[in-house]
C-alpha cells in the first residue's frame, strides 16, 4: 500500500511539473497574439480622415482656405479662378514632427504641379512653406513643363536635389501612393512611390548642407533648417487631390 500511495504522489508530481513547463509556453504563445497587424497599425497617426480639416491651417493663416474642400474622403486644391496678388493657399499641419514615416495618396490633374513639404516653419518672415521644408515633387511627368527641367524636378524627386531613380508615375487622374521616410536620428531619408524604392537621402549632416549648396537652395536662410516642422501640402496653382494621410513616428 506504501508503494502504491508513493507511486501516486510521484505521477502526481510529473504532471504538476509538466504543466508548470507549459506555462511559459502559453506566455509566449498570448504574446504572439498580441502582436496583430490590429495593433500595428495603432503605430499610425491618421492626419487626414476623409471627413474633416482636423487638425490643418492655412500656411500662416487662421483656418483652411475656401479653395480646399473635402470630395468623395480625399482633400482638393481647386484654385480660385482670380487670385489676389501673392495670395497663397498652402495647407500644414497644425502639429510639428520631426522623425517620422509620412504616407499618403495623391492624385494630379493634366499639367499639374504640387509637392509634400516636411520640417515647415511659419514664421512671417518666411512667405512660402518651401522656404523653410525641403519638398517631395507632386507632377503631371507628362505634361507640365518642370519635367523637362530636369529629373530632379520630377514626380518623387527630392526637389532640385536628387531625382527619382525611375518614373513610377501612374496617369493622370490616378492615385499614386508616396512613402516619405525623415529620419533625423538615422541620418537619412527615403521616397518609396506605388511601392517602388525611388530614392534614398541624407539628413542633418555635413552631406546634406552639401547636396543644398549645390541645389536653388544654396544660402537661403532656414531652408531645412528646423529638423522639428510641420508637414505641408503646396499650392502650385493647379488642381491637386491627397487622400489616406497618415504618419508613424519613429
Amino acid at each position: 500500500m506504501r508503494k502504491l500511495t508513493l507511486l501516486a504522489c510521484c505521477f502526481f508530481a510529473v504532471i504538476a511539473c509538466k504543466e508548470n513547463k507549459e506555462t511559459p509556453s502559453e506566455e509566449v504563445a498570448e504574446s504572439a497574439e498580441t502582436a496583430t497587424p490590429e495593433n500595428e497599425a495603432s503605430d499610425w497617426i491618421v492626419l487626414f480622415d476623409g471627413t474633416s480639416f482636423d487638425g490643418w491651417k492655412g500656411y500662416n493663416q487662421e483656418g483652411v482656405p475656401d479653395t480646399w474642400s473635402i470630395e468623395e474622403g480625399a482633400m482638393v486644391f481647386t484654385p480660385p479662378a482670380e487670385r489676389p496678388e501673392g495670395a497663397s493657399y498652402n495647407l500644414v499641419t497644425e502639429s510639428k514632427f520631426e522623425n517620422f514615416v509620412l504616407s499618403l495618396e495623391w492624385q494630379i490633374s493634366e499639367g499639374g504641379n504640387s509637392g509634400v513639404f516636411w520640417g515647415v516653419e511659419e514664421l512671417e518672415q518666411f512667405g512660402q512653406p518651401y522656404q523653410t521644408g525641403p519638398e517631395i515633387q507632386v507632377l503631371d511627368n507628362e505634361k507640365h513643363p518642370d519635367a523637362k527641367a530636369g529629373t530632379t524636378h520630377q514626380a518623387g524627386a527630392l526637389y532640385d536635389m536628387i531625382a527619382p531613380s525611375e518614373d513610377v508615375t501612374r496617369p493622370v487622374g490616378e492615385w499614386n501612393t508616396m512613402e516619405i521616410t525623415i529620419d533625423y536620428a538615422g541620418e537619412t531619408g527615403k521616397v518609396v512611390m506605388n511601392g517602388t524604392e525611388l530614392l534614398t537621402f541624407p539628413l542633418g549632416n555635413d552631406a546634406w548642407d552639401a547636396m543644398v549648396a549645390d541645389s536653388k537652395f544654396d544660402g537661403w536662410e532656414g531652408f531645412g533648417q528646423y529638423h522639428e516642422g510641420k508637414i505641408g501640402l503646396q499650392d502650385h496653382g493647379d488642381r491637386v487631390a491627397f487622400r489616406n494621410i497618415k504618419i508613424k513616428p519613429l
